[in-house]
């Protein structure tokens, strides 16, 4: 017995001699090394087969020959391409050969007659939100609804003045007109009693600089319009989300109406611009309220009184009812004949529209001195036209069952802002209320767009001086009720809340800056902070360990189902997003985090722990305590040497990350998969990947993932394939080892022996 406790007691005391510590301290790491190298899965299980697919190999097309393949396609000219051209370009050419009169026609006829009537005070209202005189607004709804008919792919909308639209278009005139020396006298504008200026414009008075700097604003948006078009960039309305129109639309609303108010109230105050207009008008409408017109304050009133309540019987029977009772019209018409009778202007000096002309002016073209200076005030203005315009026409199309080409609503919306611009028109997009009306009253195709334009025609050449006496009041009142759609969203954002608190910010932060700011910064505020969201949740996604549904090959999360089971000394990670470099470091805090194993952090306490076994062995100064201790070590000297000093035992054998949300990864990314793959190999833990896209395994290979690993087989196309080959790999390396326990090394006993 005391023999044998002594050859077990040599080969430790021989460890503490120095000049065999170094010997044995390098033929230990080798071993360990071997050990750990047999830990990682270098050839895979006997029985298991992987599923290797072999990949199509992928198209090399040089830029040279595509640039000539769409060359040539361009190019290419016969009979059929020159009829596909235009028909494309003119989609009315392919719809109104097969248009059937006997179904499609009633339906056009009275959607086109209520669409102009309901435009007829929409036009005049909207005129005075853009700063210009009334006829203008005409002008703008009849020819656009002409050239919309021509070249729309979408068959329900109805485009002319847009509220929100009118309100930059106003701001910019507003702008340039004070640019240009004239006096912020809103009211000879509206009468059109305009004044001569000698401040080097010519004979151009007030209003005609009004329209000529509306007009070329609106040759600009359409320009920019159609080069989007021509370009195939419709899909930049994808960035433009439902909540960012929605906030915008209700920010600029809030600024609609209070523009409107001191028509309302019959106050003259100067117009506010930029930063905080918002705020300056309403303390204005405050300061001047002891000015109010009793006379357009009873108007206004009354007016409100009747439309609202006769609106929301509208909405509220709309489908029980034939047609909607068209009140703004009958109010307007009702109006002007009261203040025609009762003198209004003359007795109460309420503001009237003035004389409206007739007829149509000789076409004019743009002022290109003022491109410069509108250059960017016509970006937003073409980016929330376009924006409107192909939101509205995709929706209608998937209700109604036909296809919609952005491409082509972008170059109709353009060609309707920049053909008419040299007919005294302002810029348009498809306006919200008239849409929802042409669609709910039966509209079958554009045709009816044309009713629309003969209704406004008979407008132009005759019925327009009969509103000279119709009070500014009702046209604001008017302008203020069409707003009532986008006032609703504020009643929507708590179930927007309650969907995603991410939207409802963009909501929020959209419609504060624009109607705080301005309208045009209020956009790019919007933009910039929903990209920024998206940004958020792809940098900080969801990461959750996941465990398996019992007798099922389905794993899911944890932290969000019950009943899940875990596998056995196997953990599974899903990353919720791509890996790119915004979220390198948060994928290593939540692997960390959700596994209970930092590589980093273990690796860097078990180099400690080598170092001061290192240090305790140099101190040592003797090897034996006395001769009498009979090869008995001494408590001093009880401490590990560094070959003993092991890595922590851990929980887990594999780790396996679900990459089935990981749609890319960059340089970046795959370096990070290279360092975790590094630290947990030499933990003794493998990892494997799962539910990698055909584009990830490609990248993986080509950055030499795992390189020599069994042929690279470390990603797999499920995370339960994976975890079959975690299993059967694990089990032949217990039995591996339990062989070799079993059946020692014979050099190992030849080293016994001498020892």
């Amino acid at each position: 017995m005391h023999m044998n406790a002594a050859l077990h007691v040599i080969p430790a005391l021989l460890l503490s001699l120095p000049g065999a510590m170094e010997d044995k301290s390098s033929q230990t790491s080798g071993l360990s090394k071997d050990v750990q190298s047999s830990l990682t899965p270098e050839e895979p299980p006997v029985d298991f087969m992987h599923i290797k697919l072999e990949e199509n190999e992928p198209i090399d097309v040089r830029t040279k020959d595509f640039i000539l393949k769409k060359a040539r396609e361009v190019c290419k000219c016969n009979h059929q391409t020159i009829i596909t051209f235009f028909c494309q370009l003119f989609p009315v050419l392919d719809w109104l050969p097969r248009y059937n009169i006997k179904t499609q026609l009633l339906g056009d006829i009275i959607s086109g007659l209520l669409v102009g009537i309901v435009a007829i005070p929409q036009s005049i209202s909207y005129s005075l939100l853009a700063n210009q005189d009334p006829i203008y607004g005409i002008y703008t709804n009849f020819f656009c609804s002409i050239i919309y008919v021509a070249m729309a792919t979408s068959r329900h909308n109805s485009v002319g003045s847009f509220g929100v639209l009118c309100l930059m278009i106003g701001q910019s005139v507003n702008r340039h007109l004070q640019l240009a020396g004239y006096d912020d006298n809103t009211d000879s504008l509206l009468v059109g009693n305009a004044t001569s200026s000698g401040n080097g414009t010519g004979t151009c008075d007030r209003s005609c600089y009004a329209i000529t700097v509306a007009l070329s604003l609106s040759f600009l948006v359409g320009l920019y319009q159609i080069l989007l078009g021509v370009l195939q960039l419709g899909f930049l309305s994808v960035y433009l989300s439902e909540p960012l129109l929605s906030g915008f639309v209700a920010g600029s609303s809030l600024t609609i109406i209070t523009s409107q108010m001191k028509y309302l109230l019959g106050l003259n105050i100067p117009r506010h611009e930029g930063v905080g207009s918002f705020i300056l008008t309403w303390v204005d409408l405050f300061r001047y309220i002891p000015n109010t017109n009793i006379c357009d304050l009873v108007t206004s009133l009354v007016a409100l009184a009747i439309i609202i309540p006769v609106k929301m019987i509208n909405d509220r029977y709309k489908d029980k009812m034939k047609a909607p009772v068209p009140i703004e019209l009958l109010v307007v018409i009702i109006a002007t004949v009261v203040s025609y009778y009762f003198k209004f202007e003359e007795r109460y000096k309420s503001s009237v529209c003035g004389a409206i002309p007739t007829g149509f002016r000789k076409p004019t073209l743009p002022d290109t001195k003022l491109f410069s200076s509108l250059a960017v005030d016509a970006l937003p203005i073409a980016i929330i036209g376009f924006a409107m315009t192909v939101s509205l026409a995709e929706i209608f199309g998937k209700k109604h069952g036909y296809a919609v080409r952005a491409n082509q609503e972008m170059i109709a919306i353009g060609m309707c802002n920049l053909v008419p611009s040299f007919f005294y028109c302002f810029a348009s997009s498809a306006a919200l209320t008239k849409t929802l009306l042409k669609e709910s009253t039966g509209t079958q195709t554009q045709l009816s767009s044309l009713v629309t334009s003969l209704v406004l025609l008979l407008v132009l050449l005759w019925i327009a001086p009969l509103f000279y006496s119709l009070q500014t009041a009702i046209l604001g009142v008017v302008t203020i009720v069409n707003l009532r759609g986008g006032l609703r969203t504020f009643c929507e954002t708590p179930r927007m809340w309650q969907l995603s608190k991410l939207d409802t910010a963009v909501w929020w932060t959209t419609m504060l800056a624009s109607t705080l700011i301005t309208t045009e910064i209020g956009l790019l505020v919007g933009v910039c902070f929903a990209l920024l969201c998206i940004i958020f949740r792809t940098q900080r996604p969801r990461a959750a360990l996941l465990g398996k549904v019992s007798n099922t090959e389905i794993y899911e999360d944890q932290s969000a189902y019950k009943q899940l089971s875990s596998i056995a000394n196997i953990k599974i990670f899903r990353f919720g997003s791509s890996l790119y470099y915004a979220n390198k470091d948060y994928f290593k805090t939540a692997l960390y985090q959700k596994t209970g194993v930092n590589p980093i952090l273990l690796a860097a306490r078990h180099q400690r722990a080598v170092t001061q076994a290192k240090a305790d062995t140099g101190n040592r100064k003797s090897v034996f305590n006395s001769v009498f201790g009979c090869l008995k070590p001494s408590k001093k000297h009880m401490g590990k040497s560094p070959t003993d000093v092991c890595l922590p035992s851990l929980d887990m054998h594999t780790l396996i990350l679900d990459c089935g949300a990981m749609q890319f990864i960059d340089t970046t990314g795959l370096s990070v998969l290279k360092e975790t793959h590094r630290d947990f190999q030499e933990l003794g833990v493998q990892l494997l990947l799962a539910n990698c896209n055909p584009l990830l395994r490609r990248r993986l290979r080509d950055g030499g993932w795992a390189a020599g690993a069994h042929g690279g087989q470390l990603a797999f196309h499920s995370v339960h394939h994976a975890v079959q080959f975690a299993q059967q790999w694990h089990r032949e390396q217990q039995e591996s080892k339990e062989r070799r326990d079993a059946d020692p090394d014979p050099e190992d006993m030849s080293v016994q022996a001498s020892l």
